[in-house]
């Protein structure tokens, strides 16, 4: 490394977020950078630590000490290409991943873990200020043609690398933009939309023919595309949601939290909502039931919407405060954290049983609970209730939609529902059919979706071409 004895005598230090006040008036991104010194300095943190379990800690295992030295020594460029080479789409990751690889970190055992994640962001959006970002078009082509079903970042990944392979690539969208999840369910205060419409307009100078509006198994068939394409990737994600099923569902103002939160986005970037019922948090009691990322895009967007109050509970106990690194590291540790969305404002709640909602005329008004055991069933004695008049479930997804392209294409499905393919082929039990990210593996982050994409990609074109140059 670069500067050997950085992390003795450098402090861990991380970008810094706008005033609460100022950014629940707008749904702009709110994290300051480091800037180029800033960033550099924390570079020069990244030991040399022998055995570099960032590499492992990371679903897409970029080479993270590499990089970081080379911003240590304003090599940006040569950095750049270093995270391309594992990673499609870093400006996602660096704004929107949890950041496993600081987990893994040697100094993660005492709690100064080097900013990966700020660094990651720092040099691909310096990357794309100097214009280093351009199309890669492959000048020769293999004349195979490969359709990929979903636009998400396993699609997206799967699309650019196929197309970059040389292959005709077609990328199918139901929805009228590219992004999947990260377009539609993540908020744009966390990720603007413009982050995602560069790599969009890259792709399509690439040679990538997108076809939005598009839902394959209803306004196509997968018969179809088997027919006319070489190969298809399933990359359609995980999108059927866990419901509640308890008494007073039926009620109005209960919602899924992807409902809420892709409407909401569809405001922001102007897309039309097609006369659908708004589903609006202003002026509201809100109670988000689900402790995890979507639960906390949901708070944000409650808070930012003028929410009268955002309660959030989860059935799970809390997390203790601290992990004991002695059993975790480098492993992903169980603990408590706070999100900025839950800074802004909101009332958390552990162990908690939802028994029933009740209301009036019809609309939902309370929510009727309980402390949960071990088994998360209620205990007697301990119920209580919270104001509601606007409910978002946020509990998880139980895997890809079945109805329509998944049931119509006949591939096996594994025991939890997903289509069953290994991580080395992403093959299906289907003649020409793959499979990749959340559709494959289940809910999941963006990076593992990255990840599978370019894997998958490998995969097609090993099978296309009996030979393949594509990284895994």
């Amino acid at each position: 490394m670069g500067k050997i004895t950085g992390f003795l005598e450098i402090d861990r230090r991380d970008r810094k977020y706008k005033p609460v006040p100022e950014r629940l008036k707008s749904y702009q991104e709110f994290v300051i950078p480091l800037g180029e010194e800033g960033t550099r300095e924390q570079a020069a943190r990244c030991m040399d630590c022998g055995i570099p379990y960032c590499h492992n800690g990371c679903p897409v295992n970029n080479q993270i000490p590499d990089w970081n030295d080379l911003v240590y020594r304003g090599d940006w460029l040569k950095a750049l290409k270093n995270l391309h080479s594992t990673n499609n789409f870093p400006e996602f990751t660096g704004r929107i991943c949890p950041a496993p690889c600081e987990a893994s970190c040697t100094l993660n055992l005492p709690d100064t873990p080097v900013t990966i994640k700020t660094i990651e962001c720092a040099i691909v959006d310096k990357g794309w200020a100097e214009g280093w970002i351009t199309p890669q078009v492959n000048p020769v082509k293999t004349g195979k043609s490969v359709a990929v079903i979903g636009s998400g970042p396993a699609g997206m990944a799967c699309a650019q690398q196929l197309a970059r392979a040389g292959h005709d690539v077609h990328l199918y969208e139901k929805a009228q933009q590219i992004g999947g999840l990260m377009r539609y369910g993540i908020p744009n205060f966390k990720l603007d939309k413009t982050v995602i419409d560069r790599r969009v307009g890259q792709m399509e100078a690439e040679g990538v023919v997108l076809h939005t509006g598009v839902h394959v198994g209803k306004d196509v068939t997968i018969e179809e595309l088997t027919a006319k394409y070489d190969a298809v990737a399933l990359a359609g994600g995980a999108e059927k949601p866990r419901d509640l099923p308890i008494p007073g569902r039926e009620l109005q103002g209960i919602h899924f939290a992807m409902d809420f939160l892709s409407q909401q986005n569809k405001r922001v970037t102007e897309e039309p909502l097609n006369n659908i019922t708004p589903i609006l948090a202003g002026g509201k009691h809100v109670v988000v039931i689900g402790g995890g990322d979507t639960g906390s895009d949901c708070i944000g967007t409650s808070n930012r919407q003028g929410a009268l109050s955002v309660t959030q509970i989860e059935i799970m106990p809390a997390p203790p405060e601290k992990e004991n690194k002695l059993l975790t590291w480098p492993n992903w540790p169980m603990k408590m954290r706070t999100s900025s969305s839950q800074e802004e404002g909101v009332a958390r709640d552990f162990a908690v049983a939802t028994v029933r909602f009740e209301g009036e005329n019809g609309q939902v008004k309370e929510l009727h609970c309980a402390r949960a055991d071990e088994k998360f069933q209620p205990i007697p004695g301990t119920e209580f209730v919270l104001k509601a008049d606007l409910v978002l479930l946020a509990m998880g997804f139980l895997g890809p939609v079945q109805d329509g392209m998944v049931k119509d294409s006949g591939v096996e499905l594994d025991k939890r529902g997903n289509v069953f393919a290994d991580t080395f082929q992403y093959k299906t039990s289907k003649e020409k059919i793959f499979s990749c990210g959340d559709m494959r593996r289940g809910q999941s982050l963006v990076v593992w979706a990255i990840r599978e994409g370019r894997q998958c990609a490998r995969s097609i074109d090993q099978h296309l071409m009996g030979k393949t140059d594509l990284p895994r």
